[in-house]
């Protein structure tokens, strides 16, 4: 008898990260080709993160602190909170992973907007719960009022991306606020704030104040982006106590590595290069999107560090390879939910006009 597989494997999505610099010189032939497909910061750690990264891989012979915390200290003093209602995970898709496993079983709901955060598909197949996707509406943003239609006595998560990925678009925290009002105690709203330092609607701690009001709101950071810490992977939850509690039943003891965890606490002194990225990144962000414009290419305006690019009748497979070809990686849209698009990262100034420049000779030829 030839060995079995469970069920849900078969449902499953196949998640496609970014095409790599090296698959992409193989691919292309690009020897000197650009990686703007992942969402990556272009700019390294700061130098004292390098440092603390150095140090603590003296000690990589020993296991990592279980739940990590001493970076949930940390975090605690950066939101003013108790270090019992952050939760600590390889990346904020951990969290979202082991959120789903706790809370959710077979007859439950898992209810999010689509398209969004790639991730979020594989948490029902994994949790045997049925997933229900609502659209966006009009401008590429959540839908939050067809949101609430969906809930029922079986909704157990509400995911809401924010700001939205692939679309790169925003919803204020005093919509959010409203939105939370109206949602029934038993669901838990998990607000993914993956890009949130990046948007320029409220301060980017805007949120972390309604977490007093809603005992049943989540809300996920990342040490990915803002921080340039993508390739040690932590992120972190602002929850109850009751729900990192849970999460942490669930996972393997030291799922967080102690590199990433000595990084992460190190990256939290640094909040002026945290500023210096954000500042870098607007600035390129506005630079980007008019080049699109000047291209007649339409994006939501993005409240991230990507921007969604309506490719119109264009073949969004051709055009993703002629930018491959001219050394400039970016992401299908087909495979984020949204065919006839791509999403492409801000990159350095080189970078970025490379891109458009790539781009515009692409939009000349037809």
């Amino acid at each position: 008898m030839a060995v079995t597989f469970a069920k849900k494997l078969e449902q499953m999505p196949h998640y496609e990260a970014g095409l790599a610099i090296d698959a992409a010189r193989e691919r292309f032939g690009a020897e000197d080709a650009v990686k703007l497909a992942s969402n990556e910061s272009p700019w390294g750690p700061h130098p004292a993160v390098v440092e603390a990264i150095a140090r603590a891989a003296a000690d990589a012979h020993r296991y990592p602190e279980q739940f990590s915390p001493t970076l949930r200290r940390r975090i605690a003093e950066r939101h003013e909170t108790d270090p019992a209602r952050i939760a600590i995970g390889n990346g904020s898709c951990e969290l979202l992973l082991a959120a789903a496993e706790a809370l959710c079983e077979p007859g439950a709901e898992i209810v999010f907007a689509w398209p969004a955060f790639s991730i979020y598909p594989h948490l029902a197949a994994l949790s045997g719960a049925r997933e229900i996707r609502v659209p966006l509406a009009e401008g590429d943003v959540h839908d939050l009022d067809a949101m609430l239609a969906e809930i029922t006595a079986a909704t157990q998560l509400i995911l809401v991306c924010n700001p939205n990925n692939p679309t790169g678009t925003h919803l204020p925290a005093n919509e959010i606020a409203a939105f939370c009002e109206r949602v029934p105690a038993h669901a838990t709203v998990v607000v993914d704030e993956a890009y949130v330092e990046f948007q320029v609607d409220d301060d980017p701690d805007a949120t972390v104040g309604l977490l007093r009001d809603f005992p049943n709101l989540v809300l996920l950071r990342t040490f990915s982006k803002v921080y340039g810490l993508a390739g040690l992977r932590c992120g972190y939850a602002l929850c109850s106590a009751k729900l990192r509690a849970a999460v942490d039943a669930v996972r393997q003891p030291f799922s967080v590595n102690s590199i990433a965890q000595a990084a992460a606490a190190e990256a939290l002194r640094h909040s002026d290069d945290v500023t210096k990225r954000v500042e870098l990144t607007i600035a390129e962000r506005a630079f980007v999107e008019t080049g699109l414009e000047e291209l007649a290419l339409e994006s939501p305006p993005s409240q991230a560090n990507f921007s969604w690019v309506h490719l119109g009748e264009r073949d969004e497979a051709e055009v993703v390879r002629g930018l491959g070809e001219r050394g400039v990686i970016v992401r299908h849209g087909s495979g984020l939910g949204g065919p006839g698009r791509i999403r492409v990262t801000y990159g350095t100034r080189a970078e970025n006009e490379r891109f458009l420049a790539a781009l515009a000779e692409i939009v000349a030829n037809g």
